[in-house]
């Protein structure tokens, strides 16, 4: 846990789930830049700035552990007036670690409306303020989908680091909601301003998409032919990524009544490949974003697949019994944002392990680089190259 200080006070703030092994903070540098916008200690020019005023509803898009939300909270907590903080994420983790900052730092529960990008947004947003995520496509559908919520008179701020900021993350504000300025930098953080332009009628967002595998290549296995639909922001969305299809290239031919988790499942394709090699099977979905469940939703209801198949939003698999899963399926990130970290690979193969009955096993695909057979033997006693190529390595650990 670490103390995010502002002009005004000073916030505990912690990631979730709380790690005291994991050294990365809960907000970084244009998090703090765009909180002293808001209370008038940083400018465009370097001048001193007003204070925004955050009356009315005020709309936090994107938000990676909830410092945001919970720095805002508190500011409107102290001002007169009617007034409204809504969170938009797709994490589940960033839910969660919202809720757990609000409650560290003595602030009520619904300080703080917590809505999926999925759910509807709030038909007026004075005050909307954007952490701009690593997916642009993301960014895109995110501001499309609020645009018809923003007026004449919303203050409009976004943050992020320089690396994070692009012309093309310019002009999706300026296309979709007004005309956009960006700040100095400092401490390589920038703020994009965008002033609310009513005459601009964007479209619709175009997402979700679908594309379909090519139903001759055999390689893919019961996956040839396959339509897969994502929504914005899923890992390769526009084309089957390299690792995928190696895991594909590679999946155990099993028969019978079994249990198989798709953990991380992504737009659900080796989870429904799992699902269409065996109709007997039970598949749970398991991810933390709510657009990866309802991409792999979508792609498991149009292969067809009789298979019985659950959709677990949460973190991990910290909800499903012990001892209750036959086989797990795991294509790990090794990317927390920007942070790059095998913390999210661990905590999957911890969590494979508890769940796996005795004799279950784990199937993993990741990068040769990662070295992932050491973290298997290490959690598993034993770990087995199922396939090896240039770039990827197929794993299989058994829970003995």
């Amino acid at each position: 846990m670490n103390q995010l200080t502002t002009a005004h006070a000073e916030y505990s703030l912690a990631r979730f789930p709380e790690d005291p092994r994991d050294t990365l903070r809960a907000w970084d540098a244009s998090d703090e830049y765009l909180l002293r916008q808001l209370d008038g200690t940083a400018a465009l020019d370097g001048t001193t700035a007003r204070p925004v005023d955050l009356a009315g509803t005020v709309v936090v898009l994107g938000d990676r552990w909830g410092a945001l939300a919970t720095a805002v909270a508190a500011a409107t907590a102290a001002s007169p007036g009617p007034h409204s903080v809504v969170q938009i994420s797709d994490s589940y983790l960033t839910q969660q670690a919202t809720r757990a900052n609000l409650e560290r730092n003595g602030l009520a529960a619904d300080a703080v409306t917590l809505l999926s990008t999925l759910d509807a947004p709030p038909a007026r947003i004075d005050v909307l303020l954007v952490r701009v995520p690593k997916s642009l496509a993301l960014l895109e559908d995110q501001l499309l989908r609020v645009a018809p919520g923003v007026h004449e008179g919303t203050v409009v701020i976004g943050t992020g680091m320089v690396t994070e900021i692009h012309t093309s993350t310019l002009k999706l504000f300026e296309r979709i909601l007004g005309p956009t300025r960006t700040s100095l930098a400092v401490k390589k953080a920038r703020l994009i301003l965008c002033t609310p332009d009513p005459q601009l009628a964007p479209a619709a967002s175009a997402w979700p998409v679908s594309y379909t595998l090519p139903a001759d290549d055999a390689s893919l296995g019961a996956a040839a032919g396959l339509t897969v639909t994502n929504e914005a922001g899923i890992f390769s969305a526009e084309r089957l990524d390299v690792g995928t299809r190696f895991l594909l290239q590679h999946l155990p031919a099993r028969t019978g009544s079994e249990h198989v988790v798709d953990l991380g499942c992504g737009n659900g394709i080796v989870g429904t490949a799992a699902a269409l090699g065996n109709p007997d099977a039970v598949v749970t979905f398991a991810d933390e974003s709510h657009q990866a469940l309802a991409s792999a939703r979508a792609t498991f209801q149009a292969s067809g697949s009789p298979a019985k198949a659950e959709f677990l939003l949460g973190d991990g698999l910290a909800s499903l019994p012990p001892g209750s899963v036959d086989l797990v399926l795991n294509n790990p990130p090794f990317h927390s944002h920007q942070a790059t970290t095998d913390a999210a690979a661990r905590r999957m193969f911890s969590d494979a392990r508890t769940v796996l009955r005795p004799g279950g096993q784990l199937w993993v695909v990741g990068n040769r680089h990662l070295n992932y057979h050491v973290t298997l033997r290490r959690l598993f006693g034993n770990c087995v190259t199922i396939g090896s190529g240039p770039k990827f390595v197929v794993l299989r650990a058994t829970k003995r």
